[in-house]
């Protein structure tokens, strides 16, 4: 029957059809819609997921509690130094994008700052000589094997992979602009002092521990250079970057370093810009794949927050636009990375709702 032969009685009983398959289509569609989110715990408005001064201040006191006791993992021993410091340091600190301060435990203790000091002049080659750079110059991809890997470096043709192994950190030490040395040891200490807010002490006994027994690192610097790698002598740079792992850092230090970040390059307590914010998500996301040397894939899978750790003790991970969080505890597990401080720091992160990849 064609449209226009329609009589009244057909016209009405197709209208009462219409309407009848609308109704069971929201019907159907609200039940899937209600099915997914049951099973999505994304979609649920869980307790936890609510950001308020009270919860940050009672999730940190629980992280501190809950671990504080943690005798498992051992100091680093390969660095004398290291060895001898009090296992039993632990401080957490939070800070806002906003400035806003939330701390925990022993957060004035110092440790040295160690690899985590490579994030810092990684973006300081960044600021000076772009991303594209650092891109082709020194990498942006996992090694696959050790963080201090001569292999690894042959295998890749010369590069060093990523700015997070020792061999692309003495290649971003060696690429910051500078006519000798001293200059270019002034502006990486000086970087690290505008990230942190404060002028970081440095540790004369962790760096004559490590400047006479680097001669890996002296190996690495040199092949490095063979391939033509290098931006000034390598045996300099070598030095240069054993005394910026020689630096002294407290959680406080750390969570502020990291909010820096996650202000956009702005220093959120002083106020001072410290990396363009076009660099920011390169540095984060090379912290992302590189930051806890063998086990990064593992607490990206946990976390979804870029990080980085170094043997001192400290781990800095970064909620992007949100926060940093800093965490201080030298005894360390297979990886070199810190017990405590993963710990803690993952607690917290579960706790307040923070996984970018939950959002």
């Amino acid at each position: 029957m064609q449209y226009g032969n329609m009589n009244q009685k057909s016209v009405s009983k197709v209208a009462s059809l219409f309407t009848l398959g609308c109704a069971v289509f929201i019907f159907i569609s609200a039940t899937n819609l209600e099915a997914r989110e049951a099973i999505s715990p994304l979609k649920q408005e869980t307790p936890h997921k609510v950001l308020n001064e009270k919860r940050i201040e009672a999730v940190l006191q629980e992280a501190y509690t809950k671990f504080k006791d943690n005798n498992e993992g051992k100091n680093a021993d390969y660095i004398k130094a290291l060895a001898v410091v009090d296992p039993q340091i632990f401080g957490i600190t939070l800070v806002t994008a906003e400035g806003k301060v939330y701390e925990a435990g022993d957060t004035k203790a110092l440790v040295s700052i160690q690899s985590i000091s490579k994030v810092f002049t990684a973006a300081k080659v960044m600021q000076e000589k772009g991303d594209t750079f650092l891109q082709e110059k020194i990498g942006v991809n996992a090694t696959g094997l050790a963080f201090n890997s001569i292999m690894a470096i042959e295998q890749h043709s010369g590069s060093a992979s990523n700015p997070f192994v020792n061999a692309g950190a003495i290649q971003s030490t060696s690429w910051v602009e500078a006519k000798d040395s001293d200059e270019r040891w002034m502006k990486i200490k000086a970087n690290m002092d505008a990230f942190s807010g404060r002028e970081l002490p440095f540790n004369e006994e962790v760096y004559h521990s490590e400047v006479n027994d680097n001669k890996r690192n002296q190996a690495i610097s040199k092949l490095l250079d063979a391939y033509g790698r290098m931006g000034s002598d390598p045996l300099e740079a070598t030095t240069v970057y054993t005394k910026q792992c020689s630096v002294n850092i407290s959680s406080h230090d750390l969570g502020v370093m990291g909010a820096t970040f996650a202000n956009d390059g702005i220093n959120p307590l002083t106020h001072t810009k410290v990396l363009d914010v076009q660099y920011v998500p390169r540095v984060l996301a090379v912290m992302a794949t590189a930051g806890l040397y063998d086990n990064a894939g593992d607490w990206l899978y946990l976390t979804g927050t870029p990080a980085k750790s170094g043997v001192g003790g400290g781990i800095l991970a970064i909620v992007p636009g949100k926060m940093g969080i800093g965490v201080v505890s030298p005894p360390l597990d297979k990886y070199g990375n810190s017990v405590r401080g993963q710990q803690a720091a993952a607690y917290i992160i579960e706790q307040l709702g923070l996984n970018p990849f939950a959002q």
